[in-house]
């Protein structure tokens, strides 16, 4: 069964921790962030983590090489949004324009919703706006084998075309014409 939003439109996946490789909260020691740093909104769970010198218990066993005690869904303050900027589903890279307002090339695009009863985790990837109104539309999922619409390759390519423009070198005498 494909997750739907809250109007009934599709989020494209089935599970959305299937999607997941880290909590954005462990640390590369397994540790929990968010309980030193937001324990104050759960002081129960922080402490409980604090007692256990802040082990995430779905990121690591309680010894070392034991496989963790929790899921990612048993935690009740997992969070994980991608950073890479490129498509989850085609591969479109990101080309941002410094100084300007365009719309993004890449938009994130919510696995789950906080208004879902039964998975108010906030699990995020990016997809390109081409992929993303596909996803929504009901008809594509985010792990199809897509390859970039002509048009988001064309929008790619004339960003890359202008930011090669300024990024390239041209000499005092150049600009001003020898005067």
């Amino acid at each position: 069964m494909v997750r739907k939003t809250s109007q009934g439109t599709s989020v494209g996946v089935d599970d959305p921790y299937a999607h997941v490789d880290r909590c954005d909260f462990v640390t590369d020691e397994g540790k929990c962030r968010w309980a030193r740093e937001h324990g104050h909104h759960d002081p129960e769970f922080a402490n409980a983590r604090s007692a256990d010198d802040f082990r995430c218990p779905a990121a690591v066993g309680p010894d070392d090489g034991d496989d963790p005690e929790w899921d990612w869904a048993d935690c009740p303050h997992f969070r994980s949004r991608n950073h890479d900027r490129e498509c989850v589903r085609c591969g479109l890279d990101e080309r941002r324009m410094a100084h300007s307002d365009e719309r993004p090339l890449l938009e994130e695009h919510h696995l789950s919703y906080d208004d879902d009863a039964s998975l108010s985790h906030e699990i995020t990837v990016y997809l390109c706006r081409w992929c993303h109104a596909k996803i929504h539309q009901s008809w594509a999922r985010v792990d199809d084998d897509a390859n970039p619409d002509p048009e988001a390759i064309a929008a790619r390519e004339e960003r890359r075309s202008r930011e090669q423009t300024e990024l390239g070198f041209e000499s005092a005498a150049d600009r001003y014409d020898g005067t």
